[in-house]
Protein backbone atom coordinates (compact mmCIF):
# COMPACT_ATOMS: atom_id res chain seq x y z
CA UNK A 1 0.00 0.00 0.00
CA UNK A 2 1.36 3.42 -0.94
CA UNK A 3 0.68 6.27 1.50
CA UNK A 4 0.98 10.03 1.11
CA UNK A 5 0.49 11.90 4.38
CA UNK A 6 -0.51 15.45 5.20
CA UNK A 7 -1.67 17.21 8.36
CA UNK A 8 -4.49 15.30 10.05
CA UNK A 9 -7.87 16.91 9.22
CA UNK A 10 -11.35 16.27 10.56
CA UNK A 11 -13.14 13.19 9.20
CA UNK A 12 -15.29 15.37 6.92
CA UNK A 13 -12.21 16.75 5.18
CA UNK A 14 -10.11 13.60 5.08
CA UNK A 15 -9.05 12.59 1.57
CA UNK A 16 -8.53 9.03 0.39
CA UNK A 17 -7.55 8.13 -3.16
CA UNK A 18 -7.55 4.90 -5.15
CA UNK A 19 -5.72 4.25 -8.40
CA UNK A 20 -7.43 1.29 -10.04
CA UNK A 21 -5.38 -0.39 -12.78
CA UNK A 22 -8.03 -2.39 -14.60
CA UNK A 23 -7.95 -4.44 -17.76
CA UNK A 24 -9.83 -1.82 -19.74
CA UNK A 25 -9.18 1.45 -17.94
CA UNK A 26 -6.92 3.04 -15.34
CA UNK A 27 -8.72 5.39 -13.00
CA UNK A 28 -7.93 7.78 -10.17
CA UNK A 29 -10.72 8.54 -7.72
CA UNK A 30 -10.22 10.92 -4.80
CA UNK A 31 -12.76 10.74 -1.97
CA UNK A 32 -13.44 13.25 0.78
CA UNK A 33 -15.93 13.20 3.64
CA UNK A 34 -17.41 10.73 6.13
CA UNK A 35 -15.72 7.33 6.02
CA UNK A 36 -19.07 5.51 5.70
CA UNK A 37 -19.88 7.20 2.40
CA UNK A 38 -17.27 9.73 1.26
CA UNK A 39 -18.08 11.98 -1.68
CA UNK A 40 -16.07 11.82 -4.90
CA UNK A 41 -13.84 14.87 -5.08
CA UNK A 42 -12.10 13.92 -8.33
CA UNK A 43 -12.58 11.12 -10.87
CA UNK A 44 -10.60 10.55 -14.07
CA UNK A 45 -10.03 7.51 -16.23
CA UNK A 46 -7.77 6.59 -19.12
CA UNK A 47 -8.93 3.82 -21.46
CA UNK A 48 -5.55 2.08 -21.53
CA UNK A 49 -6.86 -1.30 -22.75
CA UNK A 50 -4.24 -3.34 -20.91
CA UNK A 51 -6.24 -6.51 -21.53
CA UNK A 52 -6.53 -5.90 -25.26
CA UNK A 53 -4.99 -8.86 -27.10
CA UNK A 54 -3.95 -10.51 -23.85
CA UNK A 55 -5.61 -13.81 -24.81
CA UNK A 56 -3.55 -14.02 -28.02
CA UNK A 57 -0.14 -12.77 -26.88
CA UNK A 58 -0.27 -13.28 -23.14
CA UNK A 59 1.27 -9.84 -22.65
CA UNK A 60 0.26 -6.19 -22.33
CA UNK A 61 1.10 -4.60 -25.67
CA UNK A 62 3.41 -1.61 -26.11
CA UNK A 63 0.53 0.80 -26.66
CA UNK A 64 -1.17 -0.25 -23.46
CA UNK A 65 2.09 -0.06 -21.50
CA UNK A 66 2.74 3.46 -22.77
CA UNK A 67 -0.78 4.54 -21.86
CA UNK A 68 -0.34 3.06 -18.40
CA UNK A 69 2.96 4.87 -17.89
CA UNK A 70 1.41 8.20 -18.82
CA UNK A 71 -1.71 7.68 -16.70
CA UNK A 72 0.17 6.49 -13.61
CA UNK A 73 2.63 9.37 -13.79
CA UNK A 74 -0.21 11.90 -13.99
CA UNK A 75 -2.30 10.25 -11.29
CA UNK A 76 0.64 9.88 -8.91
CA UNK A 77 1.48 13.57 -9.26
CA UNK A 78 -2.16 14.66 -8.92
CA UNK A 79 -2.61 12.66 -5.73
CA UNK A 80 0.43 14.35 -4.23
CA UNK A 81 -0.76 17.79 -5.30
CA UNK A 82 -4.19 17.09 -3.79
CA UNK A 83 -2.49 16.14 -0.51
CA UNK A 84 -4.44 12.95 -0.02
CA UNK A 85 -4.14 11.35 3.40
CA UNK A 86 -3.99 7.85 1.95
CA UNK A 87 -3.39 6.57 -1.56
CA UNK A 88 -4.07 2.96 -2.44
CA UNK A 89 -3.09 1.51 -5.83
CA UNK A 90 -4.59 -1.79 -6.98
CA UNK A 91 -4.37 -3.89 -10.14
CA UNK A 92 -6.69 -6.61 -11.37
CA UNK A 93 -6.92 -9.31 -14.05
CA UNK A 94 -4.77 -7.92 -16.88
CA UNK A 95 -1.72 -7.21 -14.74
CA UNK A 96 -2.31 -10.40 -12.77
CA UNK A 97 -2.26 -12.57 -15.90
CA UNK A 98 0.12 -10.75 -18.25
CA UNK A 99 3.58 -12.21 -18.74
CA UNK A 100 4.99 -8.67 -18.52
CA UNK A 101 2.78 -7.59 -15.62
CA UNK A 102 5.92 -7.31 -13.49
CA UNK A 103 7.21 -4.62 -15.85
CA UNK A 104 4.14 -2.51 -15.13
CA UNK A 105 4.52 -3.06 -11.39
CA UNK A 106 8.14 -1.94 -11.57
CA UNK A 107 7.12 1.13 -13.55
CA UNK A 108 4.57 2.01 -10.88
CA UNK A 109 7.14 1.48 -8.11
CA UNK A 110 9.48 3.91 -9.87
CA UNK A 111 6.68 6.49 -9.59
CA UNK A 112 6.33 5.83 -5.87
CA UNK A 113 3.27 3.60 -6.21
CA UNK A 114 3.23 0.27 -4.40
CA UNK A 115 0.63 -1.78 -6.27
CA UNK A 116 -1.56 -4.39 -4.60
CA UNK A 117 -2.15 -7.19 -7.10
CA UNK A 118 -5.66 -8.34 -6.25
CA UNK A 119 -6.52 -11.99 -6.68
CA UNK A 120 -9.78 -12.93 -8.39
CA UNK A 121 -11.27 -13.71 -4.99
CA UNK A 122 -10.15 -10.37 -3.50
CA UNK A 123 -11.53 -8.58 -6.53
CA UNK A 124 -14.86 -10.34 -6.11
CA UNK A 125 -14.99 -9.58 -2.39
CA UNK A 126 -14.36 -5.89 -3.02
CA UNK A 127 -17.10 -5.78 -5.65
CA UNK A 128 -19.55 -7.38 -3.24
CA UNK A 129 -18.61 -4.92 -0.51
CA UNK A 130 -19.04 -2.06 -2.96
CA UNK A 131 -22.64 -3.01 -3.69
CA UNK A 132 -23.40 -3.53 0.00
CA UNK A 133 -21.96 -0.11 0.81
CA UNK A 134 -24.65 1.51 -1.35
CA UNK A 135 -27.44 -1.11 -1.15
CA UNK A 136 -27.20 -2.44 2.43
CA UNK A 137 -30.21 -4.73 1.99
CA UNK A 138 -28.94 -6.23 -1.27
CA UNK A 139 -29.94 -9.89 -1.63
CA UNK A 140 -28.76 -11.47 -4.84
CA UNK A 141 -25.75 -11.92 -7.08
CA UNK A 142 -23.23 -9.17 -7.77
CA UNK A 143 -21.79 -9.38 -11.26
CA UNK A 144 -18.71 -7.20 -11.80
CA UNK A 145 -17.75 -7.04 -15.47
CA UNK A 146 -14.26 -5.72 -16.02
CA UNK A 147 -12.04 -5.74 -19.05
CA UNK A 148 -10.32 -9.03 -18.22
CA UNK A 149 -12.60 -10.88 -15.85
CA UNK A 150 -16.12 -11.34 -14.53
CA UNK A 151 -16.66 -11.75 -10.80
CA UNK A 152 -19.84 -13.21 -9.32
CA UNK A 153 -20.57 -12.73 -5.63
CA UNK A 154 -23.49 -13.83 -3.47
CA UNK A 155 -24.56 -11.04 -1.09
CA UNK A 156 -27.24 -11.29 1.57
CA UNK A 157 -27.87 -10.02 5.12
CA UNK A 158 -25.16 -7.40 4.69
CA UNK A 159 -22.49 -10.05 4.09
CA UNK A 160 -20.38 -11.25 1.17
CA UNK A 161 -20.84 -14.96 0.59
CA UNK A 162 -19.53 -17.34 -2.04
CA UNK A 163 -17.65 -15.77 -4.92
CA UNK A 164 -16.03 -16.83 -8.14
CA UNK A 165 -14.00 -15.20 -10.92
CA UNK A 166 -14.14 -16.11 -14.62
CA UNK A 167 -11.88 -15.00 -17.51
CA UNK A 168 -14.90 -13.38 -19.15
CA UNK A 169 -13.92 -9.72 -19.25
CA UNK A 170 -15.51 -7.52 -21.86
CA UNK A 171 -12.27 -7.41 -23.87
CA UNK A 172 -12.33 -11.23 -24.21
CA UNK A 173 -15.94 -11.69 -25.30
CA UNK A 174 -15.52 -10.77 -28.98
CA UNK A 175 -13.01 -13.59 -29.51
CA UNK A 176 -15.45 -16.09 -27.97
CA UNK A 177 -18.38 -14.84 -30.06
CA UNK A 178 -16.25 -15.08 -33.22
CA UNK A 179 -16.31 -18.86 -32.81
CA UNK A 180 -19.87 -18.96 -34.05
CA UNK A 181 -23.49 -18.40 -33.16
CA UNK A 182 -24.23 -19.42 -29.58
CA UNK A 183 -20.54 -19.82 -28.69
CA UNK A 184 -20.69 -17.27 -25.88
CA UNK A 185 -23.85 -18.77 -24.39
CA UNK A 186 -22.31 -22.25 -24.43
CA UNK A 187 -19.13 -20.89 -22.84
CA UNK A 188 -21.10 -19.21 -20.05
CA UNK A 189 -23.22 -22.31 -19.50
CA UNK A 190 -20.13 -24.52 -19.13
CA UNK A 191 -18.31 -22.02 -16.92
CA UNK A 192 -21.21 -21.63 -14.50
CA UNK A 193 -21.88 -25.35 -14.41
CA UNK A 194 -18.23 -26.13 -13.75
CA UNK A 195 -18.17 -23.72 -10.82
CA UNK A 196 -21.49 -24.92 -9.43
CA UNK A 197 -23.25 -21.62 -10.11
CA UNK A 198 -25.99 -22.70 -12.51
CA UNK A 199 -29.34 -21.44 -11.19
CA UNK A 200 -27.71 -19.79 -8.16
CA UNK A 201 -29.49 -16.51 -8.88
CA UNK A 202 -32.97 -18.05 -9.19
CA UNK A 203 -35.57 -15.33 -8.54
CA UNK A 204 -32.86 -12.99 -7.23
CA UNK A 205 -31.59 -9.75 -8.76
CA UNK A 206 -28.25 -9.51 -10.52
CA UNK A 207 -26.49 -6.34 -9.37
CA UNK A 208 -24.57 -4.99 -12.36
CA UNK A 209 -21.15 -3.47 -11.68
CA UNK A 210 -18.91 -2.17 -14.46
CA UNK A 211 -18.88 0.61 -17.01
CA UNK A 212 -20.10 -1.46 -19.96
CA UNK A 213 -23.21 -2.61 -18.10
CA UNK A 214 -23.88 0.91 -16.80
CA UNK A 215 -23.72 2.06 -20.43
CA UNK A 216 -26.53 -0.39 -21.25
CA UNK A 217 -28.63 1.12 -18.48
CA UNK A 218 -27.91 4.61 -19.81
CA UNK A 219 -29.01 3.56 -23.29
CA UNK A 220 -32.30 2.16 -21.98
CA UNK A 221 -32.93 5.29 -19.90
CA UNK A 222 -32.49 7.36 -23.05
CA UNK A 223 -34.73 5.15 -25.17
CA UNK A 224 -37.56 5.02 -22.64
CA UNK A 225 -37.43 8.69 -21.63
CA UNK A 226 -36.74 7.81 -18.01
CA UNK A 227 -37.30 11.01 -16.01
CA UNK A 228 -34.33 10.77 -13.62
CA UNK A 229 -30.73 10.85 -14.95
CA UNK A 230 -29.52 8.55 -12.14
CA UNK A 231 -28.14 5.15 -13.12
CA UNK A 232 -27.68 3.74 -9.62
CA UNK A 233 -30.61 1.46 -8.86
CA UNK A 234 -31.95 1.44 -12.43
CA UNK A 235 -33.46 -1.95 -13.32
CA UNK A 236 -33.41 -3.93 -16.57
CA UNK A 237 -35.59 -6.97 -17.19
CA UNK A 238 -34.40 -9.95 -19.23
CA UNK A 239 -36.75 -8.80 -22.00
CA UNK A 240 -35.21 -5.33 -21.91
CA UNK A 241 -31.72 -6.80 -22.31
CA UNK A 242 -32.90 -8.65 -25.42
CA UNK A 243 -34.35 -5.43 -26.81
CA UNK A 244 -31.06 -3.63 -26.18
CA UNK A 245 -29.21 -6.36 -28.07
CA UNK A 246 -31.47 -5.78 -31.06
CA UNK A 247 -31.05 -2.01 -30.75
CA UNK A 248 -27.26 -2.24 -30.65
CA UNK A 249 -27.38 -4.47 -33.72
CA UNK A 250 -28.71 -1.72 -35.95
CA UNK A 251 -28.13 1.62 -34.17
CA UNK A 252 -25.26 3.58 -35.81
CA UNK A 253 -22.30 4.48 -33.61
CA UNK A 254 -22.87 8.20 -34.17
CA UNK A 255 -26.37 7.84 -32.70
CA UNK A 256 -24.91 6.20 -29.61
CA UNK A 257 -22.30 8.95 -29.24
CA UNK A 258 -25.09 11.53 -29.25
CA UNK A 259 -26.72 10.06 -26.13
CA UNK A 260 -26.04 12.36 -23.16
CA UNK A 261 -23.62 11.00 -20.54
CA UNK A 262 -23.00 7.76 -22.46
CA UNK A 263 -19.26 7.13 -22.30
CA UNK A 264 -17.81 7.00 -25.81
CA UNK A 265 -15.14 4.61 -24.61
CA UNK A 266 -17.79 2.00 -23.78
CA UNK A 267 -19.63 2.01 -27.10
CA UNK A 268 -17.40 -0.58 -28.76
CA UNK A 269 -18.03 -3.14 -25.99
CA UNK A 270 -21.73 -2.56 -25.31
CA UNK A 271 -22.93 -5.29 -27.69
CA UNK A 272 -20.63 -7.89 -26.17
CA UNK A 273 -21.62 -6.80 -22.66
CA UNK A 274 -25.31 -7.11 -23.54
CA UNK A 275 -24.90 -10.64 -24.93
CA UNK A 276 -22.99 -11.72 -21.82
CA UNK A 277 -25.64 -10.20 -19.56
CA UNK A 278 -28.43 -11.98 -21.41
CA UNK A 279 -26.65 -15.31 -21.08
CA UNK A 280 -25.89 -14.80 -17.39
CA UNK A 281 -29.47 -13.91 -16.55
CA UNK A 282 -30.69 -17.07 -18.29
CA UNK A 283 -28.24 -19.49 -16.68
CA UNK A 284 -28.23 -17.90 -13.23
CA UNK A 285 -32.01 -17.61 -13.26
CA UNK A 286 -31.91 -13.96 -12.18
CA UNK A 287 -35.21 -12.11 -11.88
CA UNK A 288 -33.93 -8.68 -12.90
CA UNK A 289 -30.73 -6.67 -13.37
CA UNK A 290 -30.04 -3.66 -11.13
CA UNK A 291 -27.30 -1.16 -11.93
CA UNK A 292 -24.88 -0.24 -9.15
CA UNK A 293 -22.68 2.83 -9.40
CA UNK A 294 -20.63 1.40 -6.54
CA UNK A 295 -18.18 -1.40 -7.05
CA UNK A 296 -14.60 -2.45 -6.44
CA UNK A 297 -13.13 0.90 -5.40
CA UNK A 298 -15.92 1.72 -2.97
CA UNK A 299 -15.75 -1.86 -1.75
CA UNK A 300 -12.10 -1.46 -0.85
CA UNK A 301 -13.03 1.53 1.33
CA UNK A 302 -16.05 -0.23 2.86
CA UNK A 303 -14.08 -3.40 3.55
CA UNK A 304 -11.63 -1.44 5.72
CA UNK A 305 -14.37 -0.08 8.01
CA UNK A 306 -15.26 -1.43 11.44
CA UNK A 307 -18.66 -3.06 11.90
CA UNK A 308 -20.17 -0.07 13.71
CA UNK A 309 -19.31 2.30 10.86
CA UNK A 310 -20.54 -0.17 8.23
CA UNK A 311 -23.90 -0.37 10.00
CA UNK A 312 -24.58 3.35 9.56
CA UNK A 313 -27.36 4.21 7.11
CA UNK A 314 -25.60 5.62 4.02
CA UNK A 315 -28.57 7.81 3.07
CA UNK A 316 -28.64 9.46 6.49
CA UNK A 317 -24.84 9.83 6.53
CA UNK A 318 -24.85 11.49 3.10
CA UNK A 319 -27.79 13.82 3.70
CA UNK A 320 -26.42 14.83 7.10
CA UNK A 321 -23.08 15.68 5.51
CA UNK A 322 -24.79 17.67 2.73
CA UNK A 323 -26.85 19.54 5.31
CA UNK A 324 -23.71 20.28 7.31
CA UNK A 325 -21.90 21.48 4.20
CA UNK A 326 -24.66 23.68 2.75
CA UNK A 327 -26.76 24.60 5.80
CA UNK A 328 -26.27 27.27 8.45
CA UNK A 329 -26.77 25.20 11.61
CA UNK A 330 -25.28 21.67 11.51
CA UNK A 331 -27.46 20.17 14.26
CA UNK A 332 -30.71 21.60 12.97
CA UNK A 333 -31.80 18.75 10.66
CA UNK A 334 -31.81 16.08 13.36
CA UNK A 335 -33.62 18.39 15.80
CA UNK A 336 -36.20 19.30 13.17
CA UNK A 337 -36.92 15.63 12.47
CA UNK A 338 -37.43 14.95 16.18
CA UNK A 339 -39.68 18.02 16.47
CA UNK A 340 -42.07 17.05 13.64
CA UNK A 341 -42.00 13.27 14.29
CA UNK A 342 -45.06 13.25 16.66
CA UNK A 343 -47.22 14.38 13.72
CA UNK A 344 -46.28 11.25 11.75
CA UNK A 345 -46.24 8.55 14.42
CA UNK A 346 -48.17 6.07 12.27
CA UNK A 347 -45.63 6.06 9.43
CA UNK A 348 -43.59 2.99 8.53
CA UNK A 349 -39.92 2.87 9.44
CA UNK A 350 -38.99 3.46 5.78
CA UNK A 351 -41.18 6.57 5.57
CA UNK A 352 -39.69 7.86 8.83
CA UNK A 353 -36.23 7.31 7.39
CA UNK A 354 -37.05 9.32 4.25
CA UNK A 355 -38.57 12.07 6.38
CA UNK A 356 -35.38 12.20 8.46
CA UNK A 357 -33.31 12.56 5.28
CA UNK A 358 -35.56 15.40 4.11
CA UNK A 359 -35.12 17.22 7.45
CA UNK A 360 -31.35 16.88 7.18
CA UNK A 361 -31.57 18.72 3.85
CA UNK A 362 -34.03 21.34 5.09
CA UNK A 363 -31.54 24.22 4.95
CA UNK A 364 -29.54 23.44 1.80
CA UNK A 365 -31.14 26.18 -0.32
CA UNK A 366 -30.75 29.16 1.99
CA UNK A 367 -27.98 30.71 -0.15
CA UNK A 368 -30.04 30.53 -3.35
CA UNK A 369 -31.99 33.45 -4.75
CA UNK A 370 -35.26 33.52 -2.73
CA UNK A 371 -37.23 33.17 -5.97
CA UNK A 372 -35.50 29.88 -6.77
CA UNK A 373 -35.07 28.18 -3.40
CA UNK A 374 -37.86 25.70 -4.08
CA UNK A 375 -36.24 24.74 -7.40
CA UNK A 376 -32.87 24.43 -5.68
CA UNK A 377 -34.33 22.04 -3.09
CA UNK A 378 -35.93 20.03 -5.87
CA UNK A 379 -32.62 19.71 -7.72
CA UNK A 380 -30.65 18.67 -4.62
CA UNK A 381 -33.12 15.92 -3.79
CA UNK A 382 -33.57 14.54 -7.30
CA UNK A 383 -29.98 14.67 -8.49
CA UNK A 384 -27.96 14.36 -5.29
CA UNK A 385 -25.48 11.52 -4.98
CA UNK A 386 -27.75 9.53 -2.69
CA UNK A 387 -27.77 5.77 -2.27
CA UNK A 388 -30.03 3.31 -0.45
CA UNK A 389 -33.02 5.15 -1.91
CA UNK A 390 -35.21 4.36 -4.91
CA UNK A 391 -36.72 6.73 -7.47
CA UNK A 392 -40.05 7.20 -5.61
CA UNK A 393 -38.04 7.97 -2.48
CA UNK A 394 -36.08 10.64 -4.34
CA UNK A 395 -39.37 12.12 -5.53
CA UNK A 396 -40.66 12.28 -1.95
CA UNK A 397 -37.47 14.04 -0.82
CA UNK A 398 -37.84 16.47 -3.70
CA UNK A 399 -41.50 17.20 -2.92
CA UNK A 400 -40.74 17.77 0.76
CA UNK A 401 -37.92 20.20 0.01
CA UNK A 402 -39.85 21.95 -2.75
CA UNK A 403 -42.72 22.55 -0.32
CA UNK A 404 -40.41 23.45 2.57
CA UNK A 405 -38.72 26.14 0.47
CA UNK A 406 -42.00 27.78 -0.52
CA UNK A 407 -43.12 25.81 -3.57
CA UNK A 408 -46.47 24.95 -2.03
CA UNK A 409 -48.36 21.72 -2.64
CA UNK A 410 -47.69 21.69 -6.39
CA UNK A 411 -45.79 18.63 -7.69
CA UNK A 412 -43.46 19.84 -10.46
CA UNK A 413 -42.38 17.48 -13.21
CA UNK A 414 -41.13 14.75 -13.04
CA UNK A 415 -42.36 13.94 -9.52
CA UNK A 416 -45.80 12.66 -10.53
CA UNK A 417 -44.16 10.36 -13.10
CA UNK A 418 -42.04 8.73 -10.41
CA UNK A 419 -44.09 8.60 -7.19
CA UNK A 420 -47.76 7.96 -6.40
CA UNK A 421 -50.17 10.78 -5.45
CA UNK A 422 -50.39 9.42 -1.89
CA UNK A 423 -46.61 9.49 -1.51
CA UNK A 424 -46.38 13.05 -2.78
CA UNK A 425 -49.25 14.16 -0.53
CA UNK A 426 -47.38 12.75 2.46
CA UNK A 427 -44.21 14.54 1.38
CA UNK A 428 -46.14 17.84 1.12
CA UNK A 429 -47.11 17.40 4.78
CA UNK A 430 -43.47 16.78 5.70
CA UNK A 431 -42.48 19.92 3.82
CA UNK A 432 -45.12 22.07 5.52
CA UNK A 433 -44.10 20.75 8.95
CA UNK A 434 -40.43 21.42 8.18
CA UNK A 435 -41.33 24.90 6.93
CA UNK A 436 -43.17 25.65 10.18
CA UNK A 437 -40.26 24.42 12.29
CA UNK A 438 -37.77 26.46 10.30
CA UNK A 439 -39.77 29.66 10.76
CA UNK A 440 -40.55 29.08 14.44
CA UNK A 441 -36.93 28.41 15.34
CA UNK A 442 -35.10 30.73 12.97
CA UNK A 443 -32.92 27.73 12.24
CA UNK A 444 -31.33 27.53 15.70
CA UNK A 445 -31.61 24.81 18.30
CA UNK A 446 -33.17 26.30 21.43
CA UNK A 447 -36.71 26.97 20.13
CA UNK A 448 -37.01 23.39 18.85
CA UNK A 449 -35.73 21.98 22.12
CA UNK A 450 -38.20 24.02 24.16
CA UNK A 451 -41.33 23.66 22.04
CA UNK A 452 -43.15 20.62 20.68
CA UNK A 453 -45.83 19.42 18.29
CA UNK A 454 -48.67 16.96 18.83
CA UNK A 455 -51.50 15.61 16.73
CA UNK A 456 -55.02 15.43 18.08
CA UNK A 457 -58.20 14.14 16.50
CA UNK A 458 -59.23 17.64 15.50
CA UNK A 459 -56.12 19.82 15.80
CA UNK A 460 -52.42 20.09 15.05
CA UNK A 461 -51.11 21.49 18.33
CA UNK A 462 -47.99 23.60 18.74
CA UNK A 463 -46.86 23.76 22.37
CA UNK A 464 -44.61 26.64 23.44
CA UNK A 465 -42.77 26.48 26.75
CA UNK A 466 -42.63 29.04 29.50
CA UNK A 467 -41.69 32.47 28.19
CA UNK A 468 -41.66 31.32 24.55
CA UNK A 469 -45.22 32.11 23.48
CA UNK A 470 -44.00 35.22 21.69
CA UNK A 471 -42.30 32.91 19.16
CA UNK A 472 -45.78 32.32 17.80
CA UNK A 473 -45.75 35.30 15.46
CA UNK A 474 -47.85 36.09 12.41
CA UNK A 475 -45.78 34.09 9.93
CA UNK A 476 -45.58 31.11 12.28
CA UNK A 477 -49.35 31.21 12.72
CA UNK A 478 -49.84 31.26 8.95
CA UNK A 479 -47.56 28.28 8.42
CA UNK A 480 -49.19 26.41 11.29
CA UNK A 481 -52.59 26.94 9.64
CA UNK A 482 -51.27 25.64 6.27
CA UNK A 483 -49.91 22.49 7.89
CA UNK A 484 -53.07 21.83 9.87
CA UNK A 485 -55.20 22.27 6.76
CA UNK A 486 -53.07 19.76 4.83
CA UNK A 487 -53.64 17.27 7.64
CA UNK A 488 -57.38 17.83 7.75
CA UNK A 489 -57.32 19.54 11.14
CA UNK A 490 -57.39 22.94 12.78
CA UNK A 491 -54.32 24.73 14.18
CA UNK A 492 -54.05 25.12 17.94
CA UNK A 493 -51.39 27.06 19.83
CA UNK A 494 -51.00 25.82 23.41
CA UNK A 495 -48.91 28.23 25.50
CA UNK A 496 -47.67 26.48 28.66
Amino acid sequence: MSLFFRRQPSEARRRTAIIDIGSNSIRLVVYEGPTRLPAILFNEKVMAGLGRGLAESGAIDAEGMAAARSALARFSLLARQMEVNELRTVATAAVREASNGGELLAMAAHLGLEVELLSGEAEATASGHGVLSAIPDADGIVGDLGGGSLELVRVTDGQVGERVSFPLGVLRIAAIRDKGKGALDRYVERALAGAGWTGRGRDLPLYMVGGSWRALARLDMHQTGYPLPVIHGYALSAQTVQRLIRTLGHLPKNKLRAIPNLSGGRIATMGDAAHLLSSLVRHLGSSTCIASAYGLREGLLYGALDDATRSLDPLIVATREEGRRLGRFPEHGDLLDTWIAPLFADETAEMARLRHAACLLADVAWLANPEFRAERGLEVALHGNWVAIDAPGRAMLAQALFTCFGGGSESPDPLARVASPDMLEMAVRWGLAMRLGQRLSGGVAAPLRNTSMSLGDEAVVLHTGLGLSSLYGETVERRHKALAGAMGRSPLHAAD
